[in-house]
């Protein structure tokens, strides 16, 4: 039998919508660059698309997008993230002036008990502690400061 519209419609997102009252799985991904409007709107889209909670923060080129849901939606967003999106067609300058190529990469992946934010919103920061604040408003300012080390330390190492 042939569903109708309305019914594929909640089929599909009841498919998307997963059980997370066990446990909610987390990526923190750190990106350079992050003034593109259209690689912007992906990541707000899919992640709403996907029944996604989470937050975007932008400071300086330290850029941090949090997504919390299911094992399921975690591995689409992935792939978004890592493949599908091509970070490095967006090339930014530096505060000296040279020339650099944009990249996202996985900061950190896991499981928490309950979900620390509501539906995706992105938060501009002008300073690192405002950018702190507003994780530590969630109680995970640990996912600001592992995503702002290593992008310190990234920047230590190709200096």
């Amino acid at each position: 039998r042939k569903l109708t519209p309305a019914q594929r419609k909640e089929k599909n997102a009841r498919k998307l919508k997963e059980d997370t009252t066990y446990g909610v799985n987390v990526a923190v991904y750190r990106l350079k660059n992050l003034t593109n409007p259209a690689k912007k709107w992906k990541i707000e889209k899919n992640a709403q698309q996907l029944y996604m909670t989470g937050t975007v923060v932008l400071y300086q080129d330290v850029n941090v997008v949090v997504v919390e849901g299911g094992p399921k939606q975690h591995k689409k967003y992935k792939q978004l993230m890592l493949q599908r999106i091509k970070w490095e067609e967006d090339s930014y300058k530096d505060k000296e002036g040279g020339q650099h190529d944009n990249m996202c990469e996985l900061v950190w992946e896991g499981e928490t008990k309950q979900r620390n934010f509501g539906e995706m919103k992105f938060k501009m920061c002008s300073s690192e502690s405002t950018a702190r604040d507003h994780f530590k408003d969630a109680g995970v300012e640990h996912y600001w400061d592992q995503a702002y080390s290593t992008a310190v330390l990234s920047t230590t190492e190709s200096s």
